[in-house]
């Protein structure tokens, strides 16, 4: 299926030379990635994941001790041109608010949704590494059954796709979601944002183009001819925006760069960069002016301990909304609230901040609205994505 949703993208990024529209999605298919180059035991090789299969990570429910589809609304947004790398700059939002421990009641028994024999299933896209993902999904699903109650399935799939998909068929109830797979998830089956997530006080950040910093590489028209590497399809940092950006320069990246690949996670493209596979990426960046770096190179910093300096960002776009936690339309509504609840008290405990930094270094979280993706919906139109193509089937045959 992701074959035939990477070329349908392809081909309607084609059809427009411009964005009007603004800023952790799916074009032709990529061409085959370039061979890893040999590197020290310390310095990973990345391989380009493969889209759509089955998650590749599950962990067993947590223990008790431990909407209607939208039609996109127009939305004034402001263009995805490139912007000087060393000014990022973020949406301000408040900081993340207490809250109180939901009055939860008893645990669910028998088949009951939430029980141990039916446990709420929630999945994380695989935006880094699939395994710290779901270590770190773990002990948050803990703190949550042990706020409301409920036990708690956490999975990663693949592909962020898979996760849209499972979402529509039921498959999962809750999704932490990449803003475009959010659209996708919200437009074509009626899931719907809860919460929003913050860092540094912010609801927004910015995409980044990366190169590395002895490649003598300063500018976007300088990356010509060259090998890239994008993160997912529906990634709105790791694809969506950096091609409305390059359609607003006039450049189209199936002909401006020599080579593409989709690396699978953003600590993907960051170590394809540093390791040479590719000239240049595109990966989330920082999400306020000031303040120590946030963007996708601190995913590595342990391995690649000279990163931030090895590998430099030449380009930013303009604000993109942070990521979502959504939950399926077939979700009882009763369980929403309580799930909402619930995350929304465990974000103001030390051990909640805790999990959530160390899930998608995340600060906190507050209520989500539809609206605010609706810039994505706008950069998509200006694009001609067509999100029903998006997601899908194959035809037979």
């Amino acid at each position: 299926m992701h074959l035939r949703v990477l070329s349908l993208l392809a081909a309607a990024a084609l059809l427009v030379p411009a964005v009007a529209a603004c800023q952790s999605a799916a074009p032709a298919t990529p061409t085959n990635p370039p061979a890893a180059a040999t590197t020290a035991p310390a310095k990973p090789v990345v391989s380009p994941s493969p889209a759509g299969s089955p998650a590749v990570a599950v962990s067993p429910a947590a223990s008790p001790a431990a909407s209607p589809a939208a039609s996109p609304a127009a939305s004034p947004a402001a263009s995805p041109a490139a912007s000087p790398a060393a000014s990022p700059g973020a949406v301000s939002s408040p900081v993340a608010a207490s809250y109180p421990r939901p009055a939860a009641p008893p645990m669910p028994t028998g088949d009951q949704k939430g029980s141990t024999s039916n446990p709420i299933n929630m999945a994380f896209v695989p935006s880094s590494d699939s395994q710290k993902v779901l270590a770190s999904g773990q002990p948050l699903a803990d703190l949550l059954t042990a706020a409301t109650n409920l036990n708690f399935k956490v999975s990663v799939p693949t592909a962020y796709i898979a996760v849209v998909e499972a979402m529509g068929s039921g498959q999962v109830d809750v999704g932490w979601l990449a803003p475009f797979a959010y659209v996708l998830a919200h437009d074509q089956n009626g899931s719907q944002v809860i919460l929003t997530t913050l860092r540094q006080g912010s609801k927004s950040y910015r995409s980044q183009i990366i190169v590395r910093a002895d490649s003598g590489i300063n500018s976007i028209e300088q990356l010509r001819g060259k090998k890239f590497a994008f993160v997912d399809p529906a990634s709105a940092s790791g694809f969506l925006f950096p091609n409305a950006m390059l359609a607003n320069m006039g450049l189209d990246y199936k002909t401006f760069f020599s080579d593409t690949i989709f690396a699978g996670g953003h600590d993907k493209v960051v170590i394809a960069v540093y390791n040479k596979q590719v000239d240049g990426g595109a990966t989330f960046g920082n999400s306020v002016d000031t303040g120590p770096p946030t963007d996708a190179r601190t995913l590595v910093q342990s391995t690649l301990p000279d990163v931030m300096s090895a590998v430099k960002p030449i380009a930013t776009t303009d604000p993109i909304p942070n990521d979502t936690v959504s939950v399926s339309s077939q979700l009882d509504p009763a369980l929403v609230k309580l799930i909402t609840d619930g995350l929304l008290y465990v974000q103001s405990t030390p051990e909640g901040r805790k999990a959530l930094n160390d899930l998608y270094q995340i600060d906190g979280l507050a209520p989500g609205n539809d609206a605010d993706y609706d810039v994505l919906r706008q950069a998509a139109r200006v694009l001609n994505l067509d999100l029903e193509q998006q997601i899908a089937p194959p035809k037979p045959g």
